[in-house]
C-alpha cells in the first residue's frame, strides 16, 4: 500500500508539472520541456522532492546530481539571454528602493505569516505557493490573524523548498539607473523547480533576464553567499570557489579569475572580496554571520572569544579591513552584534546557528531574527541605534533555524523599475566648530536631477531647515553647506533628490524620521608613549586552516621581521618585514597550502623577539 501511494504521489507530480507547463510555456517549448520533465521525475528519487528540502545538501540529493546536470544540460528553459549584458551592469544593494518582495508559501507559515503582515506595507509581496495550497487557503490562514492580502500577489508555480534567497532573482540596472534587469545563476542545489524562480518572476515583470547557464558563462552561486554594497563590490565564503570547481559537482570549473569575469559581466561586480568558510557553519552562506548595512557598515555576528566560528569571522573581516576600503576609500565601519547561544548555553557546533545578521531590508522597514532569548533585546537595540528611524521588526525565527537559516533566507528582494540612486558618506565627528560642514551626495536618474536639496536640525523636535544643494563639476554630485556649530552641538541631516520625470527620492529613506548624525566635539589633550616595546597579541584562528590574523601592537614604530618555522627552527613562510607603524597592525598570511602540525611565530624587531605556537589543521 505505500508504495502504490507513492507511486501515485509521483505520478500526481508529473501530472501538475504538465498541466503548469501546457498553461504557461509557449507551445514551441512545450514537447521538449514536457518529455525532459517526464524524464526527469522517472530518474531521480522522488523522496528529494516530495519531502521538506532542508537549507542544506542532502544526502539524496548528492546521489542524484549526475542526472540533474544531465537534465540540466540538455533543458535550457525558457528563453534567455546566456551572453552578459552589452551595457555596463550595477546590482542593487539591499537597502535601495524596492518594488517586491518574494516569499515562497512551502514552510514555516508562522514565520512567513509575520514577514507578509510587515513586508506588504512597504511594497508588493511576491508570494509564490503550488497545490494544495491556493490563495483562498492562505488568505483565510492570514486573515485568521488580522492579516489582509492588500499588496501581496499569489503566483503560483511548481516549488521545491522555501529558500528563496538562494534560488531567487538578482535585481540590477543597466547604466546604474536605466533599465530593470534581472540575472539568474545556476542555482547550486539540485532543485529544478526552485531553480526556475528567476525566469518565472523576469516574466511575470516583464524584464529582460540574463542567465550564466551555459559555457564560457556557466556560474553556479546561491544568494546567501552573496552581498553588494550597489556600487561593484561583492562578497562571498569561498563556497563560490567550491561550487565553480570539481569539488562542487555540477559539471561547472571556472579559476577564481573567471569567476570574477563573469560576476563582473552580468553583474557589475569589478571587486569580489572572498573569505574563508567556517568551521560550523555548514552551508557556509556570509549571510549568517556578516550584513552590509550601507556602502562602509559591515554587521558582524560575534562570538565570545575563542568560541565556535568566532576566531574565524574576526580572521576573516580583519582581513577584508587590512586589505580594503569602502567605495568612499576610507576603512570599513565595522558593528559588533551577539551571536547567541541556546537556552542551554551551547554554541555550535553543539546548538543550532542562531544569528541576528540574518535580516532582509524591506524598504524602510528591515526584518531581524529573534528566537525568545534575552539577547534578543540586545541585537534589537543595535540595529534601532546603527538605523535610525527605520522599524526594525522582530520575528520569531525558531521554526527555520535548525535547517540552518532565518529571514535573510527565505525572502527575496525586487528592485524598483523606477530607481532614483542617492549615495553619500555620512559626515564623520569634527573638531572644527568654525568652518562649514560640506555634504556631498550623488544622485542619479535616467530622467536626471532637477533639484536637490539637504535638510538639517539640531534637535530631533524641532522642524529641519532646508537647504538648497547646487551640482557639482561632476553633474552626478550635489553639494550643500551645514553653517559651523559651537562645540557640543549634534548635527542631524539627511538628503532629497527629485528627478525631471518628477521621481522623488530621500535618504536615508526613511527621512525624517531618519537621518545622518555627527558631533562637534571639544580639545582633547592625548598623552605621547616613549615605550618602545612592540608586542605580539595572539593569532586567531588557531588551529588555523586558512586565512590567518596575528595583531601586532607597536608603541613607537618599529622595523620587524615576522616568519612562521617549524618545531625546528626552519623558515616555513616569511609573513612580514619592514616598518611597523606606531599603533595596531593585523598582519596575515594564508595556511590552507601547508601540512598540518606544529609550527611558531617569530616576531624579531632590533630591541628583541617573541614567539608563540601556532597549530595548522
Amino acid at each position: 500500500m505505500t508504495l502504490l501511494l507513492t507511486e501515485k504521489r509521483k505520478y500526481r507530480l508529473i501530472e501538475v508539472k504538465l498541466k503548469i507547463l501546457t498553461f504557461v510555456l509557449p507551445i514551441k517549448f512545450q514537447m521538449k520541456k514536457i518529455l525532459s520533465i517526464l524524464i526527469f521525475v522517472l530518474f531521480v528519487s522522488f523522496d528529494s522532492y516530495s519531502q521538506e528540502l532542508t537549507h542544506r545538501f542532502s544526502a539524496a540529493e548528492k546521489k542524484e546530481l549526475r542526472k540533474y546536470n544531465e537534465f540540466r544540460l540538455n533543458n535550457p528553459g525558457a528563453p534567455a539571454s546566456v551572453i552578459p549584458p552589452d551595457s555596463p551592469v550595477r546590482t542593487i544593494a539591499e537597502w535601495e528602493e524596492l518594488q517586491g518582495l518574494i516569499v515562497t508559501w512551502k514552510s514555516y507559515p508562522t514565520m512567513n505569516r509575520e514577514i507578509v503582515k510587515f513586508a506588504k506595507q512597504q511594497c508588493k509581496v511576491y508570494l509564490q505557493y503550488e497545490p494544495p495550497d491556493s490563495p483562498s487557503s492562505i488568505t483565510s490562514y492570514l486573515n485568521s490573524y488580522g492579516i489582509d492580502t492588500v499588496n501581496v500577489q499569489f503566483v503560483n508555480v511548481p516549488l521545491n523548498s522555501v529558500w528563496c534567497r538562494d534560488y531567487g532573482p538578482w535585481s540590477a540596472y543597466t547604466n546604474d539607473v536605466d533599465t530593470l534587469i534581472t540575472i539568474d545563476w545556476i542555482y547550486n542545489r539540485p532543485r529544478p523547480d526552485d531553480d526556475a524562480t528567476p525566469a518565472n518572476i523576469a516574466s511575470l515583470l516583464g524584464t529582460p533576464i540574463y542567465e550564466t547557464t551555459q559555457s564560457p558563462w556557466d556560474l553556479v552561486h546561491t544568494g546567501g553567499n552573496f552581498m553588494t554594497d550597489g556600487f561593484g563590490t561583492g562578497f562571498s565564503s569561498n563556497l563560490i570557489l567550491t561550487d565553480n570547481s570539481p569539488a562542487g559537482g555540477f559539471n561547472v570549473v571556472h579559476t577564481a579569475a573567471e569567476i570574477d569575469t563573469i560576476m563582473s559581466r552580468f553583474m557589475g561586480i569589478n571587486r569580489y572580496i572572498k573569505m574563508n568558510v567556517l568551521p560550523y557553519d555548514q552551508i557556509h552562506h556570509i549571510d549568517m554571520h556578516m550584513k552590509l548595512l550601507n556602502e562602509e557598515t559591515l554587521l558582524v555576528g560575534q562570538y565570545p572569544a575563542g568560541v565556535a566560528d568566532g576566531p574565524q569571522i574576526e580572521a576573516n573581516i580583519q582581513y577584508v579591513l587590512a586589505n580594503f576600503n569602502s567605495i568612499f576609500g576610507t576603512p570599513y565601519k565595522v558593528i559588533r552584534i551577539p551571536m547567541p547561544p541556546s537556552t542551554g548555553g551551547n554554541y555550535p557546533p553543539s546548538s543550532n546557528y542562531y544569528t541576528y545578521t540574518n535580516s532582509s531590508f524591506v524598504n524602510n522597514t528591515i526584518i531581524v531574527p529573534v528566537y525568545n532569548l534575552p539577547q534578543d533585546t540586545t541585537a534589537l537595540r543595535i540595529y534601532r541605534e546603527a538605523l535610525p528611524g527605520y522599524n526594525v521588526v522582530g520575528i520569531n525565527s525558531n521554526p527555520s533555524i535548525p535547517a540552518s537559516g532565518a529571514l535573510h533566507c527565505i525572502t527575496k528582494e525586487i528592485g524598483t523599475s523606477d530607481p532614483l540612486l542617492i549615495s553619500h558618506q555620512p559626515l564623520p565627528d569634527t573638531y572644527d566648530d568654525v568652518n562649514p560642514y560640506t555634504v556631498q551626495a550623488v544622485m542619479k536618474h535616467r530622467s536626471g536631477i532637477a533639484t536637490a536639496f539637504m535638510y538639517y536640525t539640531t534637535d530631533t523636535t524641532q522642524p529641519y531647515i532646508q537647504l538648497s544643494m547646487s551640482q557639482g563639476l561632476n553633474p552626478d554630485y550635489w553639494v550643500a553647506q551645514i553653517p559651523a556649530q559651537p562645540v557640543g552641538t549634534e548635527i542631524f541631516y539627511y538628503v532629497e533628490g527629485f528627478a525631471n520625470s518628477g521621481k522623488h527620492q530621500v535618504r536615508p529613506m526613511p527621512a525624517p524620521a531618519g537621518y545622518w548624525k555627527f558631533r562637534v566635539l571639544g580639545p582633547v589633550s592625548a598623552d605621547e608613549l616613549s615605550v618602545s616595546e612592540l608586542l605580539m597579541q595572539p593569532a586567531f584562528p588557531n588551529p588555523s586552516k586558512g586565512i590567518t590574523c596575528i595583531p601586532v601592537y607597536s608603541y613607537s614604530g618599529s622595523e620587524a621581521n615576522l616568519n612562521l618555522t617549524d618545531v625546528t627552527g626552519r623558515m616555513v613562510l616569511n609573513i612580514f618585514n619592514g616598518y611597523l607603524k606606531r599603533g595596531e597592525s593585523k598582519l596575515f598570511f594564508d595556511s590552507s597550502e601547508i601540512p598540518a602540525g606544529s609550527y611558531f611565530l617569530m616576531l624579531k624587531t632590533p630591541t628583541g623577539s617573541a614567539t608563540q605556537k601556532l597549530m595548522v589543521k
